[in-house]
C-alpha cells in the first residue's frame, strides 16, 4: 500500500449476525412477576385436582414400562461371481427307446451268474445253433413282469398324487367358468357373448330346434318360478312401469353339505371381492348341531374353496382387514375360533376353548375395527369385537393364544310401569340376570371410539370405548329384541335398526325419539343393509320377503319387494362390493345372488 492509502479514512460497521442455537433448554419455572404467571398457576392448580382424582378412582392403574432397544449390526458379504454356460443336445425317439432298454437290461444282466457269462464267452458258435439263449431269454421275461407289476401301481399313486387334485381343482374352475359365463358376465358389468348355433347334420335340423325349444321353455319356467315381481306391480305394465327397479337372479351358491343348514352371517374378504365367506348354523328343538364356515368363489359357485367344520352352530362370521387371510368366526356355544384360508387343513389357528374370559352364550355379531384410520405410514392395526347373549361386549387380542378383555357390560334397564289411581304399589320382582343379552352393534364410519349396541329388551345404546362414561344415550323404540343396527355410511348421523317387533326405525344421533317408521308385512325383520353408493337406498329382510326402500321416492311403501322361496325363509342379506348385485342367504343353506336392474342414481 502506499503512504497515501495508509493514511486515508476507512469506516468500518459492525452488525449483529444471526444467532445460532447450539442447545435449548426451556425453563421449568417462572416468575411470579411474568405476564403468564396467573396461567401457569391455574394449570398448576387443574393438574394437582385431577391427579387427586385419580387415586381413589377405580377406573385408573399407575404401571410402569421399561422398553430396551436391540443393538443394530451391519454385515457384508462378498463372493465372487457365479457363471453359467449353456448346453444343448438333439435327441430323437429312437434314442429314449435305446435308453429305455438299456436301463432295463442293466439290472438283469448284473444279477446273471458268473458261470453263464463265461459260456457265453467261451462258446461263440453254440450261440449261433441257439444253445446259450436261455440267459437272454429269462430276462426279457422278468422286464415285461417287473412293466406289470409298474403298471399296477401307478394307477393308485396317480389318483392320490397331489399334482392331480391341483389340476382338478384348475380343470373344474374352468368348466364351472364355462357354464356360468353368461351368468359372470352380468354380475362383472361386461357384456355377454352369444354363441350362434351351427347344425352338424341337415336330417338332425329339426330335432334340434325342437331341443332348443324345450330349452327355452324350461329356462323361462325356472326364471318364472325363481323370480317372482314386486307385490306393488300389476299384470299389464306401462312403459314408466317397466323401468321400475327389479330383481334378477343370477345363481346360488348351495351344495349337498349345506343343505339342511341355515344361513347365520356373510362377509366378504377385504382384499378380494370375489371371496366369501358364509356362516351356516341348524337348531333342531333345543340341540345344537354342527356348523359350518365355507369360504366360496365366482370361480366356482357349486363347491367352496375352503370347509371349516365347527363343532356348534355358525352365528358370525369376518375377515380381517390387516391379515385378509383370517377368518374370525363367532358360534352359538360362545366359542370364537380363528382359522387361517391358506391352510388346507380345517383346524383353528386360534381357539378360545382355553380362555378364562370366554362367553357363556351365543356370539351374535362379531368384526374386526381398524384403530388409527389415516394413520402416517399406512399400518393398519385392528381389534377383534364381539357381542354376546351373556350380556358383554368384548375385544381379543391374539397373541400366543386368544384371550379377551370387557370392553363393556350391559346392564338391564328397570322398567317403569305408571300407577293407575287407587292401585296399589307391587313390589317389583327381581330379574333373573342383572345383564341384558346383547344381539348386535356397529362402529361409526368415521369414529371407532363410537358405537351403538342392540340389546333383546329392545334397546340401543351409544357408548364409547374411551372415557368414564361408557353409555352416551339409550334410543327406546322398539318393543322387541334389535336384530341390526347400522350407521349410514354416507350421512354418518343416522342409523337405522330392525327389531322382532316387525319394523325398521331411522334414528338420528341427537334424538332419542325415531325420525321414521317402516312397517310393510308382520314378519320379524332379520337383517338390514344400507347400499354402499346411496345414502337413500337400504335393503331389508323379513321371514317372507326382500325389500328394497328408497327415500327419495316413499317413505310408506318399499320400491321393490321380492318374496322368498316357500322352501325356506330369509335370514341374512349383503350387498355386493364390485358389482350391482344383493346377496340373500336362507334357511335352506342357500346363498342367492340376484342382480339389481333400475335402481335410482347414486345420491349422498
Amino acid at each position: 500500500l502506499t503512504e497515501a492509502e495508509l493514511e486515508q479514512r476507512v469506516d468500518i460497521f459492525l452488525s449483529e449476525t444471526d444467532t445460532l442455537w447450539m442447545l435449548d433448554l426451556p425453563t421449568a419455572v417462572v416468575s411470579t412477576e411474568a405476564e403468564e404467571a396467573a396461567k401457569v398457576l391455574e394449570r398448576n392448580k387443574i393438574y394437582v385436582e385431577l391427579c387427586n382424582a385419580k387415586i381413589d378412582s377405580e377406573y385408573f392403574e399407575e404401571k410402569m414400562v421399561q422398553t430396551i432397544s436391540g443393538a443394530v449390526k451391519t454385515k457384508e458379504v462378498q463372493c465372487e461371481a457365479i457363471t453359467t454356460a449353456e448346453k444343448g443336445m438333439m435327441v430323437t425317439s429312437w434314442d429314449f427307446d435305446n435308453s429305455l432298454d438299456a436301463s432295463e437290461a442293466e439290472p438283469a444282466e448284473t444279477e446273471e451268474p458268473t458261470g453263464t457269462a463265461e459260456k457265453s464267452s467261451t462258446s461263440p458258435p453254440a450261440e449261433e445253433h441257439g444253445q446259450a439263449v436261455a440267459a437272454p431269454s429269462a430276462t426279457e421275461s422278468a422286464a415285461p413282469a417287473r412293466r406289470h407289476e409298474d403298471r399296477e401301481c401307478q394307477p393308485e399313486a396317480i389318483l392320490t398324487s397331489e399334482n392331480l387334485k391341483r389340476d382338478l381343482i384348475v380343470m373344474e374352475r374352468i368348466l364351472m367358468e364355462n357354464i356360468f359365463q353368461p351368468k359372470l358376465a352380468v354380475y362383472r358389468q361386461i357384456p355377454v357373448l352369444i354363441e350362434p348355433d351351427v347344425a352338424s347334420d341337415s336330417d338332425g335340423e329339426e330335432s334340434e330346434e325342437d331341443e332348443d325349444e324345450e330349452e327355452k321353455k324350461d329356462e323361462k319356467k325356472q326364471e318364472e318360478a325363481s323370480f317372482k315381481p314386486s307385490t306393488l306391480s300389476d299384470a299389464n305394465q306401462s312403459p314408466a312401469e317397466a323401468a321400475a327397479p327389479s330383481l334378477e337372479q343370477l345363481w346360488s351358491y348351495q351344495c349337498d353339505l349345506t343343505s339342511g343348514h341355515s344361513v347365520s352371517s356373510m362377509a366378504w374378504n377385504k382384499v378380494n371381492p370375489d371371496l366369501l365367506a358364509v356362516g351356516y348354523r341348524e337348531f333342531v328343538s333345543r340341540d345344537q348341531k354342527e356348523g359350518l364356515a365355507c369360504c366360496w368363489s365366482l370361480k366356482n359357485p357349486m363347491w367352496p374353496e375352503r370347509i371349516f367344520r365347527c363343532q356348534h352352530g355358525v352365528t358370525a362370521v369376518d375377515f380381517s382387514l390387516a391379515s385378509p387371510n383370517l377368518l374370525a368366526v363367532g358360534m352359538a356355544s360362545g366359542r370364537v375360533a380363528i382359522y387361517d384360508v391358506r391352510s388346507p387343513s380345517d383346524a383353528a389357528l386360534l381357539d378360545s376353548s382355553a380362555s378364562l374370559n370366554k362367553h357363556t352364550a351365543p356370539v351374535w355379531q362379531l368384526r374386526w375395527v381398524e384403530e388409527g384410520r389415516g394413520a402416517p405410514g399406512g399400518d393398519t392395526k385392528e381389534r377383534l369385537m364381539c357381542i354376546s347373549g351373556d350380556g358383554r361386549m368384548t375385544q381379543w387380542f391374539i397373541q400366543q393364544r386368544l384371550d379377551c378383555f370387557d370392553v363393556m357390560i350391559i346392564k338391564r334397564t328397570q322398567s317403569r310401569k305408571k300407577k293407575l289411581p287407587g292401585e296399589r304399589e307391587r313390589k317389583s320382582e327381581a330379574p333373573i340376570s342383572q345383564q341384558a343379552a346383547g344381539m348386535c352393534f356397529d362402529f361409526h364410519p368415521e369414529d371407532t371410539d363410537v358405537f351403538l349396541a342392540g340389546t333383546e329388551e329392545g334397546h340401543i345404546h351409544l357408548c364409547s370405548c374411551s372415557g368414564k362414561e361408557q353409555i352416551l344415550g339409550t334410543y327406546k323404540g322398539h318393543k322387541g329384541p334389535v336384530y341390526k343396527v347400522a350407521w349410514n355410511p354416507s350421512s354418518t348421523d343416522m342409523f337405522l335398526s330392525c327389531s322382532a317387533d316387525w319394523s325398521i326405525l331411522l334414528w338420528h344421533r341427537d334424538s332419542h325419539t325415531p325420525r321414521l317408521t317402516f312397517t310393510s308385512v308382520t314378519a320379524f325383520v332379520h337383517d338390514i343393509k344400507w347400499a354402499p353408493k346411496s345414502a337413500l337406498i337400504f335393503a331389508a329382510v323379513n321371514e317372507r320377503r326382500v325389500e328394497i326402500w328408497d327415500l327419495s321416492v316413499s317413505i310408506f311403501n318399499p320400491v321393490l319387494s321380492c318374496a322368498a322361496s316357500p322352501e325356506g325363509k330369509l335370514s341374512c342379506i349383503l350387498f355386493a362390493k364390485n358389482a350391482e348385485c344383493l346377496l340373500l342367504g336362507d334357511s335352506c343353506g342357500q346363498v342367492g345372488v340376484w342382480q339389481l336392474h333400475n335402481l335410482a342414481a347414486p345420491s349422498t
